[in-house]
């Protein structure tokens, strides 16, 4: 969502970001795949790349203004729903980047929320197809 007002550094960094994401629960769901197989393709990025670990130091340098890294929480924290569980390790990792990103803790629960609501009209609209 609104992958296009990143630019190409902030897109390599973001499915660093989401394969840490992915990874951080020790399980990988086919849901998680999709999903992470689409954000490459709304960027344009190849799936025969690989993907590496991204370490949260200096990830505010990479997103330096609120926009784009409210855009990445809100596709993170997607991500984390997708396999219909929010997992501690999921939450407390995007927590630790919410906090580098000096998003405050209600503030992150606001985009929680919300990514919870827009995960379920997702599902209302798939039961529609």
């Amino acid at each position: 969502m609104w992958l296009s007002n990143l630019n190409k550094d902030q897109h390599q960094a973001l499915i660093r970001l989401a394969h840490n994401v992915i990874v951080s629960d020790g399980l990988l769901d086919p849901n998680e795949e999709g999903m992470f197989d689409l954000l490459k393709k709304e960027m344009g990025i190849e799936n025969s790349q690989e993907v590496e670990y991204l370490s949260l130091d200096g990830i505010e340098t990479i997103f330096p203004d609120r926009k784009a890294r409210i855009i990445v929480l809100i596709n993170l924290i997607r991500i984390g729903y997708v396999d219909g569980a929010f997992e501690i390790e999921e939450e407390c990792l995007l927590r630790d980047l919410a906090n580098s990103f000096d998003i405050e803790l209600d503030e992150f629960e606001l985009l929680d929320n919300w990514v919870k609501r827009l995960v379920g009209l997702e599902k209302e609209a798939q039961a529609l197809f």
